[in-house]
């Protein structure tokens, strides 16, 4: 019997705001401190676990389903992805390799499109919309591109699924949008779209003697010259704390002097 996969793609970041940057790379530096899943990707999982149960329940789908979560970053990372099994997700793999520091969002996508490429039959990529350390919510789409594949972002329910089509409700800023889609597809979503649940007991106990693999740039397939800090097309060059200067002008005279006044001083600043 064939699977369908959904892929489900995590990230770790850091759990504090006391974050030290390397000051050769202007990249973080994540050993020995705090990390998480991001929050984001949370809603992710839930949803491809959902979109599971959903699947299973349908009489008309007689496939199996699977869902894997795949994450890149150092050996510490493999706390998130058992975090994710117990959290209903049924195998997880790391990518892992010193070659893939430093990477920026187009590096980032290049090495899960090829970890991606190694399972058969997946229908659906999950992200969540952003990272709260790089914020760049950029990864989704250049997935997407890489594949040729459809993408919607700030997904905020999945109306329909099968096998071959998907119908998406996107929320934008003024608006809902609603897409239909040929699988295989990718997509980003936020908090509008579920509530995740808590890990179960069961679910703690499987986290904690799944076997989780990793794959590192060989097991890829992949050349220095194409991922982490070599294979960035963008790298940080500066890093800086923005200086706030707060200057505070008192206007005399009557209240046409003052609006008169005001008003010559908002044109300065181009605010009028």
């Amino acid at each position: 019997m064939i699977k369908i996969k959904i892929i489900v793609c995590i990230k770790q970041v850091p759990g504090t705001t006391e974050i030290k940057i390397n000051p050769e790379t202007n990249t973080l530096i994540r050993e020995g401190i705090e990390t998480v899943i991001n929050a984001f990707d949370t809603y992710a999982i839930e949803e491809g676990v959902r979109l599971k149960e959903r699947l299973l329940s349908n009489p008309e789908t007689k496939e199996e389903v699977e869902v894997i979560a795949i994450t890149m970053g150092p050996h510490q990372s493999e706390s998130i992805l058992r975090e994710a099994i117990s959290l209903g997700v049924d195998r997880a793999v790391l990518l892992s390799d010193r070659a893939f520091a430093g990477a920026d969002t187009w590096a980032t996508a290049l090495t899960l499109q090829n970890a991606i490429k190694k399972f058969d039959d997946w229908r659906l990529v999950i992200l969540g919309k952003q990272t709260l350390d790089g914020d760049t919510g950029q990864v989704g789409p250049e997935l997407a591109q890489m594949f040729n594949i459809p993408f919607v972002g700030y997904a905020s329910n999945i109306l329909e699924i099968n096998r071959t089509r998907m119908i998406v409700k996107r929320l934008m800023d003024d608006r809902y949008e609603t897409f239909e889609i040929k699988l295989p597809a990718a997509i980003s979503v936020g908090k509008e779209i579920n509530i995740p649940r808590v890990p179960s007991l069961r679910g703690k106990l499987k986290a904690k003697n799944e076997q989780i693999p990793v794959w590192n740039k060989g097991e890829l397939g992949l050349e220095d010259e194409k991922i982490g800090l070599s294979g960035s097309y963008t790298q940080v060059v500066k890093i800086f704390i923005p200086k706030t200067i707060h200057e505070v002008k008192m206007i005399t005279g009557g209240p046409d002097e003052q609006a008169e006044e005001l008003y010559g001083k908002l044109k300065e600043l181009s605010i009028l």
